[in-house]
């Protein structure tokens, strides 16, 4: 059952179009992820179904009520976890959480319970007394989650939620993450982290100019548009305009990003012509994963 519904929703701003046309639904309980390369639409989206950003036309509903008409209802259902840190700095760590709770005329002896709790969840409860200052990056990251979770929401909403962190606070997020998930809560997760996505997400949707290209779970995307053998190439300069109009001669699909070139070799497929593997240097050759896939889509490198 979807819990966000997305129908023909277009954003623009002044001429440009950042969302154009887009169909999405998320189902309840799920963790659903959003991948794309910067300027896909991602964050236009993310700020319509919070109902920071109106739409241009379209209509989205969430949890049941139709954003234009209930926007304050529908917040009180979302915990959001921004990219940008924005704890309160004059705040203790307890006080961030507390102080939020107050958005949601959460009884003050209420909020604080739950603060205390989510702290704990998060690991966080030797330093409820602790100014922000005082915190490292990934505990800051671990509060921004613990404080979206203050109004006990059906839906957590994640902008890039382990981006910068060290492996160790990464997996520790992860494994908080999906024990949300787990007790029922429906995850929209915004990633540009290949191993986040494949780890935690049910589903994903990958953005690209305003629209979906694909959406399916991981394995289905990697199924459908991985093939079977990704080479990385880098053809001489000269030899460039050459090496690819053999590979559109013989079928070949592939992407272009700076010098290389990733040719997506799918069942049956291979670089073989002699001719050909004169003009270019194979750098590597790998079995197909997310990040390629992600490739092959938008065209875009990951690190983009």
């Amino acid at each position: 059952m979807p819990i966000i519904e997305v129908r023909n929703v277009v954003k623009k701003y002044g001429d440009i179009t950042a969302v154009a046309g887009l169909n999405l639904e998320v189902n309840e309980g799920e963790c659903f992820g959003l991948l794309g390369p910067n300027g896909a639409g991602k964050t236009s989206l993310i700020r319509m179904i919070t109902g920071l950003s109106p739409l241009n036309s379209g209509d989205i509903r969430v949890d049941g009520r139709d954003i234009r008409q209930e926007p304050r209802l529908i917040k009180a259902a979302l915990g959001v976890v921004p990219q940008e840190e924005n704890l309160d700095p004059d705040l203790s760590v307890l006080e961030n959480l507390a102080v939020f709770a107050r958005y949601f005329d959460i009884p003050k002896s209420e909020a604080r319970h739950r603060a205390l709790a989510n702290l704990s969840l998060f690991e966080l409860q030797d330093r409820q007394k602790a100014k922000v200052e005082q915190l490292s990056g990934g505990m800051k990251r671990r509060l921004l989650i613990a404080r979206a979770l203050i109004n006990n929401p059906k839906i957590l909403i994640l902008d890039e939620p382990t981006v910068g962190l060290d492996p160790q606070t990464r997996h520790l997020v992860w494994q908080k993450l999906s024990s949300l998930r787990g007790q029922g809560m429906t995850l929209l997760l915004c990633t540009q982290n290949m191993e986040e996505a494949w780890r935690l997400c049910d589903r994903l949707a990958i953005m690209n100019e305003g629209k979906v290209v694909a959406e399916g779970s991981p394995r289905e995307l990697l199924a459908k548009y991985g093939g079977s053998q990704v080479l990385e190439i880098r053809p001489a300069p000269e030899a460039k305009s050459k090496v690819i109009s053999r590979l559109k001669e013989f079928g070949f699909q592939w992407q272009e990003v700076e010098d290389m070139l990733f040719i997506f070799q799918g069942d049956g497929q291979e670089v073989e012509e002699e001719e050909l593997k004169r003009e270019m240097v194979v750098l590597n050759r790998h079995v197909p994963t997310l990040e390629d896939v992600f490739l092959k889509l938008t065209g875009r490198a990951i690190r983009e």
